[in-house]
């Protein structure tokens, strides 16, 4: 049974396949209508969700099929043993979608191979958001044949992981500037296997990352607890409310990643045509500037869009449709 969780197991040529059927499907929607009549999707959320919930719900609905959404809070999860309960949940779909606060509850449920499960973004692997941005370059690029060269920019993470292996896997070199890797994001085996195919380029040079790029990616390193409810990062770049308890690890990531952050200015210096990437939500003023999400290069809403496209082709690829 196939599953879609670390991309590791993924050779060059399913992940081609998976992005030419996101192609074909968006291009042809009304021959896909029907194709998953009768078929659930189960979408378990440890997680809260905007564009994952959405894009997954709204691509069963135009596949035919029919999405339910599962909140692990407002659930039992909590009152009894994971595995049986999740086993119990596997039973009522065909598919299921698991966005996870880690990624062990979803190897788990994958290793019963009851249903074909997605991991849908957890502490180390966001493979549906990877694919995704590949769909988005290939669309503006003309071709993967054009995409030689990828930045990304702030603090390698769970995106980051999976976007430089789809990278490495597709011989794409990926340039990476980031002072910092998230403790909870770290596999040492996919960092071997992108870093054994020479396509992987570490720096803290912005010029050496952003010269000649061909995109430009990043995601946030400014973590959301460290806000008040009514705070929090908001338009204009502003910060919200900070809490006391976090106000020195909030100066220090200032310190430490704002030199990283993507805007208009290092785009236009280093790479003027490279197109500006994020996975959203964007926290204005930290890891992107207001200037870069608003750039003529920007594709940031075609990610968003993309998302449901390629996760279209992601379902039926795993139910060989």
């Amino acid at each position: 049974m196939k599953h879609c969780l670390t991309l590791k197991d993924y050779t060059k040529e399913d992940i081609i396949e998976i992005v030419e059927k996101a192609i074909e499907i968006k291009a042809n929607p009304k021959k896909y209508a029907d194709v998953l009549k009768n078929k659930t999707l189960i979408m378990l959320f440890q997680k809260t969700s905007t564009r994952t919930r959405l894009s997954f719900e709204a691509g069963m609905t135009e596949l035919g099929g029919h999405a339910i959404f599962l909140d692990s809070r407002t659930s039992q999860f909590s009152l009894t043993d994971f595995k049986d309960e999740i086993q119990a949940v596997m039973r009522f779909g065909d598919v299921l979608m698991f966005r996870a606060k880690e990624f062990a509850d979803v190897d788990t449920a994958a290793s019963l191979n009851m249903i074909p499960v997605i991991d849908a973004c957890s502490e180390k692997y966001h493979p549906c958001q990877s694919l995704g941005d590949l769909l988005t370059m290939v669309e503006h690029s003309g071709g993967l044949e054009n995409i030689k060269k990828v930045t990304w920019l702030g603090i390698e993470n769970n995106v980051s992981n999976t976007l430089k292996l789809v990278c490495a896997k597709l011989g794409i070199d990926i340039y990476i500037a980031a002072p910092k890797v998230h403790e909870i994001s770290v596999d040492e085996d996919l960092d071997k296997m992108a870093d054994e195919t020479g396509k992987v380029h570490k720096t803290i040079d912005i010029e050496e990352a952003m010269k000649d790029t061909d995109y430009a990616h990043t995601d946030t390193w400014m973590d959301m607890e460290f806000f008040s409810a009514e705070g929090g990062p908001v338009s204009g770049g502003e910060a919200g409310k900070v809490k006391p308890e976090y106000q020195a690890e909030y100066e220090k990531r200032i310190k430490e990643f704002k030199p990283f952050q993507l805007n208009a200015e290092i785009v236009d210096k280093y790479s003027p045509k490279a197109g500006i990437m994020h996975c959203m939500p964007c926290h204005v003023g930290y890891e992107i500037s207001r200037d870069a999400i608003d750039h003529k290069n920007s594709v940031i809403f075609d990610q968003a869009e993309n998302r449901m496209h390629i996760q279209k082709a992601i379902i039926l690829w795993l139910l060989e449709k």
